[in-house]
């Protein structure tokens, strides 16, 4: 996938000032890590003269058919052969969209401190897009380019160039020109328009994309004659993304027709009314999961195995149901700030004596974790090494064994959902692993059977119905069975003991009879 931005100069305004604009330094090639691949920037030519700037973009197309799954939300645009035989490594579309956002995110917001002149000026501009789908042909493509300020040379590509009796395909080369636009205006019609022209996106348009769209575009679309169907396509033809959009953007178009502020124009409502309240963090919303997890098992006395900086143990001293309060890390300056976070050296008499962290390993059985009503591990399982887990099953399962434990996990399924992950790589560069949900629950099962506890799975924040939650959950009880087995052993010790009281008794009874 390949786009170039080529401008021209003199010697007192030089070309090669393109490559502070993009903040990309001619004389090297660079690297960057995208969605789905890697984006390489490097420059053809850098002259006084003239400078040409060009994105190629390699496409991981083994992470494209694991993430995308090639179909619904996330995957290729095409039916069910498109898993495996697509357009996607080759021509421009929404991941050379996010690509551009993502490398060149300083000169798409207009941001340049080394010639800040030259980023608010129009340079004279030519990009080359060797293959972009266009569905709508080359008559969309000018339609939707044109009224911004660009001469449009497109080109329809055939089918096959041996059979022009085929027809031309739906791709077409088209090269830009403008000497009325500044860089960032450039990059930013690119970032809307590519996706618009292919109609499809490589990722769940979500509703944070009206925001996207009216940040990139909002400035110029809301006077452009194709806004409705540019808002359509950008968001996936959901109506009711599009409809918002298109609200918002009437707004724009109102407060520059009146010039007044938006702020001013859209006054019907109470400001503490209009605020959308802003979604829970995948966080906050974990900690709310367990949290409800151990009260529906009644928990009391509670471990918070590898608590690190201490969030859930704030979260469970607010709530006295919970009366003993025990976090424990293997990493000192975690416990460190947990204590600074926790305040314990200011905390109440009768507040502190409900909280103790300490020092350990998983890794290892440890005396002092047990007796306890329900242990966590929340995000913890991921950071050790799988040869080691083995270790942490026994020592909680095993050893410690409270009645409840809860464990949360990343969900690696669900990281198709996020734009801005890498193609191939876990949420946490210290994960040592990311499980699915079969995975997940094969490993949740088979422990509880080794360890004698029943299991039942939540899922943590919105669960979606194709690639399932983000934070998958296990909540471990230990089993009826084991529970009776432990009582019947407990009461038969009890009544060897006091069978064999009652036989010492009687023996010393006829011993001190025959005695006398």
């Amino acid at each position: 996938m390949f786009l170039t931005i080529t401008t021209t100069g003199t010697p007192e305004r030089p070309a090669t000032d393109l490559g502070f604009l993009l903040h990309k330094h001619p004389d090297k090639a660079q690297t960057f890590s995208t969605s789905f691949g890697t984006a390489h920037v490097l420059y053809p030519e850098a002259e006084e003269q003239r400078c040409t700037a060009a994105l190629l973009l390699e496409v991981d197309t083994v992470a494209l058919v694991r993430r995308g799954k090639g179909k619904g939300r996330g995957g290729a645009p095409d039916a069910a052969l498109a898993q495996y035989v697509n357009d996607r490594p080759y021509a421009a579309s929404s991941l050379l969209a996010v690509a551009l956002s993502n490398v060149f995110s300083s000169a798409m917001r207009g941001v340049c401190k080394a010639r800040p002149e030259r980023a608010a000026e129009p340079l004279p501009l030519r990009v080359e897009v060797p293959a972009l789908p266009a569905r709508g042909g080359p008559g969309l493509v000018r339609r939707l380019f044109e009224p911004l300020g660009w001469a449009v040379t497109v080109e329809s590509v055939p089918l096959d160039t041996e059979f022009p009796e085929w027809g031309d395909s739906r791709y077409v080369r088209l090269v830009l020109e403008s000497d009325t636009l500044t860089v960032s205006r450039a990059l930013r019609h690119l970032y809307v328009l590519l996706p618009v022209l292919d109609d499809a996106k490589h990722y769940w348009v979500s509703p944070d994309e009206v925001e996207k769209l009216i940040r990139v575009g909002g400035a110029w679309l809301y006077h452009h004659p194709e806004m409705k169907l540019i808002t359509s396509r950008f968001l996936s033809r959901r109506w009711s993304l599009t409809r918002d959009a298109m609200e918002r953007l009437e707004l724009i178009r109102l407060a520059e027709t009146d010039d007044s502020e938006v702020e001013e124009i859209d006054n019907a409502v109470e400001e503490e009314a209009e605020q959308e309240e802003k979604p829970t963090p995948l966080a906050v919303q974990r900690r709310e999961a367990i949290l409800t997890a151990l009260r529906d098992h009644s928990a009391a006395r509670v471990l918070d195995l590898g608590c690190g900086e201490g969030h859930l143990v704030r979260e469970l001293l607010k709530d006295p149901r919970f009366t003993e309060i025990v976090g424990t890390d293997v990493s000192v300056r975690a416990l460190t700030i947990a204590s600074r976070r926790l305040k314990l050296d200011r905390m109440g008499e009768r507040q502190a004596a409900r909280v103790t962290l300490f020092q350990g390993s998983l890794a290892y059985t440890d005396r002092r974790l047990k007796g306890y009503d329900a242990a966590v591990l929340s995000e913890v399982i991921e950071h050790l090494d799988l040869p080691r887990l083995p270790a942490l099953e026994y020592a909680v399962f095993g050893a410690a064994r409270p009645r409840t434990v809860v464990v949360t996990t990343p969900n690696v399924e669900y990281n198709v959902r996020w734009e801005s992950l890498p193609a191939g790589q876990v949420r946490h560069r210290d994960h040592r692993f990311e499980w699915t949900r079969e995975e997940f629950r094969t490993w949740a099962h088979t422990v509880a059977e080794r360890h004698g506890y029943d299991v039942e799975f939540r899922p943590v924040g919105p669960d979606d119905p194709e690639v399932g939650p983000p934070t998958q959950m296990a909540v471990f009880t230990t089993s009826t069975v084991t529970e009776k087995t432990e009582s019947a052993e407990k009461t038969e010790s009890a009544e060897k003991t006091e069978s064999s009281d009652t036989t010492e008794s009687s023996d010393k009874t006829e011993k001190e009879a025959k005695a006398a």
